[in-house]
């Protein structure tokens, strides 16, 4: 047990590290870079990328590599990004931003191919049953990685609060939230007057790049490879890229997939909506950057906890409730935040929305991951392929409208989008209804190890 575990803690640490720079970057994008929307137009490129990656790359790589080499070679593509940040421009950053798309489905699905055989193969030699091991190892993996959100945004606010004769405003002379204009032709004094010193931009990325490279290392030098006697099950159960390709495209045939896609893309346009909007024309235009860090950790540590929680209650109240419970509360949010006007001594508020987003988005993740393994459970591999395809779609759209809208309008489409995904949801209850009436299944406390592992969000790249 102690070699395997040690490889776990290595993938774990690893990702933490290296998800420590690229969250905290991704927090970032949007008010470190806002002239002509660079850094949101990265952050849409990204996913766009990611799209085409995950259609392609991660079976080629992994078979060609294997796992630890397909894993150090994407967490280098991360680490492209942090560079690119340097000397940002649309020459630099847009290229980098391709590079890390293109490397993040095979990271993850290297590292979820990784533990799974892992798990498979100490199950194995101890006698023990195959999906426990597994579950450990995942639980072991999440438990560590989920903190990297905490840590990236602390860094960023401890680094940015050295910012010399911050600019203070009076509330009079604010004009941010779902007022704050984010267009191209917008003047973006506010921020501008409050962004840091390059010295402290040039710490920051230096601090990312540091741990990346630190991921890179750690993975090369401690993480065992897999032998070809352990891969060899594995390998015979992994189909092939036509096959899994056409199926995720027949998969949308299925009525209940096609109504699923708007609740599986605004996964992508709430989160877009927190990383790149509310960071920028809340907490920047209002507080300074510097406190864009704090906020997030809010997010970040809701989430995390309220994920557990989720995942441990579901069995009780159904996923009915929860689903609810999301909806109800990003609706509360966005009315919020559309009649909010923030300002200085609103203080608190600036902490309790991204909070209260978190629980939510907590609600969105493992939910509809644990929807889609109990809908279809006979064909996961292209139910999981349409639900990456959808949300990371989400992501590409909201980070792509940023630069040409206002606030308020964006704010107005994701509350749209998340109308038209509880309907489209409700639809889906009301056939299964019809279809299997009887109690509603237990939801994502009863899947498989490998729906766990489909759960690697965005968000979590």
């Amino acid at each position: 047990m102690e070699k395997h575990l040690k490889n776990i803690i290595v993938v774990s640490v690893g990702f933490l590290f290296l998800f420590t720079a690229y969250g905290g970057l991704q927090s970032l994008q949007s008010s470190l870079h806002s002239q002509e929307g660079l850094g949101v137009a990265s952050l849409s490129v990204v996913y766009a990328a990611l799209i085409l990656s995950s259609m392609f790359l991660p079976p080629i790589l992994i078979k060609k590599l294997g796992c630890k080499w397909t894993i150090v070679g994407s967490m280098c593509c991360y680490i492209t990004y942090s560079l690119g940040n340097f000397y940002a421009s649309w020459y630099t950053l847009i290229p980098t931003s391709m590079i890390l798309g293109l490397g993040g489905a095979p990271l993850w699905s290297a590292k979820c191919t990784y533990l799974t055989i892992a798990g498979n193969s100490y199950a194995q030699k101890a006698g023990k049953i195959a999906k426990d091991i597994v579950n450990q190892y995942f639980g072991i993996f999440f438990l560590i990685f989920q903190s990297s959100g905490v840590w990236g945004n602390l860094i960023s606010s401890l680094v940015f609060e050295q910012t010399p004769n911050r600019v203070e405003h009076s509330d009079a002379d604010l004009c941010c939230g779902a007022e704050h204009c984010t267009g191209l032709n917008a003047t973006n004094s506010t921020v501008a007057q409050k962004k840091p010193h390059d010295t402290l931009i040039y710490t920051l990325l230096g601090i990312y790049t540091g741990s990346g490279v630190l991921a890179v290392l750690l993975v090369a030098t401690f993480l065992d490879r897999i032998t070809d006697d352990q891969a060899e099950g594995e390998k015979k159960e992994t189909p092939s890229l036509c096959f899994t390709f056409m199926a995720t495209l027949r998969h949308l045939k299925d009525k209940r997939q096609c109504l699923l896609i708007p609740l599986t893309m605004y996964s992508g346009f709430e989160q877009g909506f927190l990383a790149g909007d509310y960071t920028k024309s809340y907490v920047t235009c209002a507080l300074g950057i510097n406190f864009v860090g704090y906020v997030m950790i809010c997010f970040s540590a809701a989430n995390s906890l309220c994920s557990l929680l989720f995942g441990k209650i579901s069995q009780f109240t159904g996923r009915k409730i929860l689903f609810a419970m999301g909806g109800f509360l990003n609706l509360a949010c966005i009315i919020g935040l559309l009649l909010w006007k923030p300002r200085p001594s609103h203080l608190a508020l600036f902490f309790v929305f991204p909070a209260l987003w978190g629980v939510a988005d907590a609600i969105w993740q493992t939910q509809t991951n644990a929807l889609y393994g109990v809908l279809f459970e006979k064909h996961k591999e292209a139910a999981f392929a349409n639900y990456r395809l959808w949300e990371s779609l989400g992501f590409v759209i909201a980070f792509g409208y940023s630069t040409f809208l206002s606030v308020s309008v964006k704010l107005y489409i994701v509350l749209a989008v998340l109308v038209v995904a509880m309907v489209c949801y409700a639809a889906v209850e009301h056939l299964e209804s019809k279809s299997s009436p009887g109690p509603e299944p237990p939801s994502i406390s009863k899947q498989e190890p490998n729906e766990l592992a489909e759960k690697d969000p965005q968000t979590d790249l």
